[in-house]
């Protein structure tokens, strides 16, 4: 499959708008952005910007997974595409102890909360509390593409 250069950049930034508006939307990330922005960090646009590239992917056993922003980042805060092939899971339904967000870019989702489940296409978010029983799978024919937007609560 053939990807723009031009169709990559629209979909990212399209991307990196409905990413900033979750996170500074969120009180989950509230007190950290004031007590970063305390900081007084001088940040550097080559620091800020990730372009996807495929060759930094990481393979899993579905298909393959993008950090653009790791828990090393800022203080546990990550944003991680990741994509599964049709008819296929990441990793089975579990539970952690921080809040986590799916938001779909393509295909069709099965949503899973505490035994239950609900289907989403692509533009479908998904919130999981911490400490529920969660998880997604690609119930459609082609790639399922989302983002995962979480914070890690230990950062060593």
């Amino acid at each position: 499959m053939i990807i723009s250069k031009k169709n990559i950049l629209t979909k990212s930034f399209n991307l990196f708008q409905v990413v900033l508006i979750i996170l500074f939307s969120s009180e989950l990330f509230a007190q950290d952005i004031i007590e970063f922005s305390e900081k007084n960090k001088q940040w550097t646009i080559d620091e800020c910007v990730n372009e996807f590239n495929l060759n930094d992917t990481i393979g899993t056993n579905v298909g393959y997974q993008y950090w653009f922003f790791n828990k090393d980042f800022i203080d546990g805060r990550t944003l991680k595409m990741s994509v599964a092939a049709p008819h296929s899971v990441t990793h089975s339904p579990h539970k952690h102890s921080e809040d986590e967000f799916f938001f779909v870019l393509e295909g069709k989702a099965e949503f899973y909360l505490d035994g239950k489940t609900i289907e989403g296409d692509k533009y479908s978010a998904f919130y999981c509390p911490r400490y529920s029983e969660h998880g997604i799978r690609n119930v459609g024919d082609t790639e399922l593409k989302y983002l995962v937007i979480k914070k890690y609560e230990s950062i060593k």
